[in-house]
């Protein structure tokens, strides 16, 4: 029994680590060719935050994973600096989900209100909170190689799980609500980003939402399925590594070859501003 659980450990370590290096690949390319090749729009900006923070994640799992790996033993700090990164993805995920929503269902009222650098304030509004919202639950709760306070480890945690299931519900609901809009409602064309924004919602459903469980849970998860973490960490990893496919399969054109930078551009919906000439489509057609 003892050798089946070293094999199956073995088995998620590596397959974390491919899935990671994979993932730094795509959100490395991402970064570039939105960084340096397409002109900012509304959305675009927080796909790019969402690359760093993606990156940031995959970057500490895998760089971690190998010092667990070559010094043979766990250390909690790694998870905590870790689940920064997880967060400020999960975080920019709900209100990339949440403007997606509303650009859609109220394009007027949207484009005349909207203030001009509203993505760039947000974005940096949530790097700055998560920190914070991750690393003083983890520094009271002893994650951060200190000494654990349980009254204030209990208040800052259960205060860190109702943020993140707050996330996990803005994400979701504005999913929903957009599935439901274009499917039912809405006498438009079904937009280019819809399947990019349903597609992001089911990854965190699926693949983020088990290390927000364990991140709530790990005490009890560590004591009752030592295997959830391995498992969950995969799965967010998962989580990480696929967005930036799912960007390229909805901006691809079948039976086309094109360079990357205008595949991007292509899934980032109607917003996005042509390279060439510099201009952008107006909003209201979102």
């Amino acid at each position: 029994m003892f050798g089946l659980w070293r094999t199956f450990s073995s088995v998620l370590f590596y397959l974390t680590l491919a899935v990671g290096l994979g993932g730094l690949l795509g959100n490395g390319l991402v970064l570039w060719h939105l960084g340096f090749h397409i002109r900012k729009g509304p959305f675009s900006v927080y796909v790019l935050h969402l690359a760093a923070a993606d990156f940031l994640f995959l970057g500490c799992q895998v760089g971690f994973s190998v010092v667990q790996a070559a010094l043979g033993s766990r250390d909690s700090l790694y998870f905590a600096v870790t689940f920064v990164g997880f967060s400020v993805g999960l975080w920019l995920l709900a209100a990339f989900s949440a403007e997606r929503c509303l650009s859609h269902i109220f394009p007027t009222c949207y484009q005349r209100h909207r203030p001009r650098h509203t993505s760039g304030i947000v974005c940096g509004l949530i790097w700055a909170l998560t920190l914070p919202a991750v690393l003083l639950p983890a520094h009271a709760c002893g994650l951060l190689r200190t000494s654990a306070s349980p009254l204030t480890c209990l208040r800052y945690h259960a205060a860190s799980v109702t943020w993140l299931l707050s996330l996990v519900c803005v994400a979701g609901v504005a999913g929903l609500v957009l599935f439901v809009w274009v499917g039912c409602c809405s006498q438009r064309p079904r937009p280019r980003f819809f399947g990019i924004a349903l597609g992001s919602v089911l990854l965190l459903l699926f693949c983020g939402l088990p290390l927000v469980f364990y991140w709530s849970l790990r005490p009890f998860l560590n004591f009752l399925l030592p295997v959830f973490l391995p498992l969950a960490t995969l799965l967010a990893c998962v989580h990480g590594s696929a967005k930036p496919l799912i960007h390229f399969m909805a901006g691809r054109q079948p039976g086309k070859r094109q360079p990357l930078w205008a595949v991007l551009q292509r899934s980032l919906g109607e917003e996005a501003q042509l390279e060439a000439g510099g201009l952008a489509l107006p909003m209201g057609l979102l």
